[in-house]
């Protein structure tokens, strides 16, 4: 039988569509045992119910699902609201949910199961940069981490120069990465941007339970966007088949020096220190394949 991989999942579900696409994914891959849930970023609550909403369609209400911090460690929040909870009254969900209990709940299980958590995150850095401050030996007691975050080379034009989730919470970020976890993985715009659909295409794929949820939530997302792009699901999906992209490993800092740059991520293939990887390239085709494969 194929390992059975522990993962916990830190997400700012609500705001882009993509946080939900990767917990459908998740929640049907059959390799998955999903510890936990915890959330990120403004409303909190709200994103922790739109949460359970994704995992009573897909019958999971097993899975703990905890809020986080509302707020990023030092600069203010560019994700203050949590736009997809518009459509709560429209699917049961959990309402009896604990505020501000994730990243209590992220330390216990990681010292619950040392050395056989993969921590999964996919939103700004907050619960991860005050876990990882708050008890210094946690990262070493990882398995693996898993980032979407950061912008790391120049494949595709117009890419910005920093990514959401690096932006949200800087000083978190820079926290994640000085911390001493192997192995490391980041995932970042310049090959995230590669996987997405159309939403016709998402109306006519996404039929079967979660994503009959998701595609609904997604009908927020389309207000203002033309497309899902598969930023948190390419990062979920290399856990299980890290054959779908290619890597190279180096060292990323994190601007905390210019304001307007803050989050930027620097990468570097040089230093003789090369505690971290990143995808370089991805096979979008079979990407895609997989993810439906998963959920059908």
């Amino acid at each position: 039988m194929p390992e059975q991989i522990k993962v916990l999942f830190d997400t700012d579900i609500g705001t882009d569509i993509d946080d939900a696409v990767c917990l459908a994914y998740l929640l049907r891959q059959p390799r998955c045992e999903l510890m936990g849930i915890t959330t990120v970023a403004g409303e909190p609550e709200k994103r922790a119910m739109l949460a359970s909403a994704v995992c009573r369609a897909a019958g999971r209400d097993d899975v703990p699902i905890h809020p986080g911090t509302g707020q990023p460690m030092i600069v203010p929040t560019h994700s203050p609201q949590a736009p997809q909870a518009v459509r709560l009254p429209h699917w049961p969900h959990r309402e009896d949910l604990e505020p501000n209990s994730a990243v209590e709940f992220m330390r216990q299980v990681i010292r619950a199961h040392p050395n056989e958590i993969t921590l999964l995150a996919v939103g700004p850095m907050t619960n991860l940069g005050l876990l990882f401050a708050t008890e210094p030996q946690i990262p070493s007691l990882l398995k693996r981490l898993v980032l979407m975050c950061g912008v790391f080379t120049t494949q595709l034009p117009g890419l910005p120069y920093r990514e959401w989730n690096a932006w949200g919470d800087p000083h978190a970020t820079a926290i994640v990465y000085a911390a001493p976890v192997t192995p490391h993985l980041s995932v970042g715009l310049d090959v995230t941007m590669q996987c997405y659909l159309t939403p016709d295409e998402v109306r006519r794929r996404f039929k079967p339970p979660p994503l009959n949820v998701v595609v609904d939530l997604a009908e927020v997302w389309f207000r203002r966007a033309d497309r899902i792009t598969f930023h948190d699901p390419l990062a979920a999906a290399l856990i299980f088949e890290p054959d779908i992209c290619e890597y190279v490993e180096g060292k990323v800092d994190v601007e905390l020096t210019t304001p307007r740059l803050f989050g930027m991520t620097h990468w570097s293939t040089e230093a003789g220190d090369t505690p971290h990887t990143i995808a370089l390239k991805v096979d979008p085709d079979r990407f895609f394949e997989h993810y439906f494969a998963i959920t059908g």
